[in-house]
């Protein structure tokens, strides 16, 4: 009996681990998604989905220092003042705690801001919290690497 007792208590373990590992697989892929979504829209813009990706209270760090809140971020974008050419991504990590996940990535960039060409290196810190069931860019920052 006892055997039984102790062998359903490691199957049951076991089983909420199961399901714990199958829910983050699914919101890591969501926030690959989203990243992937965020990447196309900064080379594409789009007011309308910019301003649903990003949350209310978004905080836009970039490499220089400059902070930017939602309004800004998307206006930058759409204006063509933070014009990107082409954007990849590289060494892509994903680590989630509770609705808060948090990317970091090396991204490297061909620019044309303002009408003038130019290249971004930067290691970046994307977070990301999950509202209504849709997650949301809450801050970004980004380092000159």
């Amino acid at each position: 009996m006892h055997r039984k007792t102790l062998l359903f208590t490691l199957v049951a373990f076991c089983s909420l681990l199961s399901v714990n590992s199958i829910a983050q697989s699914k919101d890591e892929g969501a926030i690959g998604k989203a990243v992937e979504q965020m990447r196309l829209l900064m080379i594409n813009p789009d007011k309308a989905k910019l301003e649903a990706l990003a949350a209310d209270q978004l905080t836009y760090g970039h490499s220089t220092g400059k902070l930017e809140n939602k309004a800004a971020f998307v206006e930058a974008l759409i204006s063509g003042a933070s014009d990107f050419v082409s954007i990849n991504l590289t060494d892509q990590t994903i680590t989630i705690v509770d609705n808060t996940a948090l990317v970091r990535h090396n991204l490297s960039a061909d620019t044309l801001n303002n009408g003038k060409p130019g290249q971004a290196h930067l290691s970046v810190l994307l977070v990301w919290i999950k509202q209504k069931g849709n997650w949301q860019l809450l801050a970004r920052q980004a380092v000159k690497i």
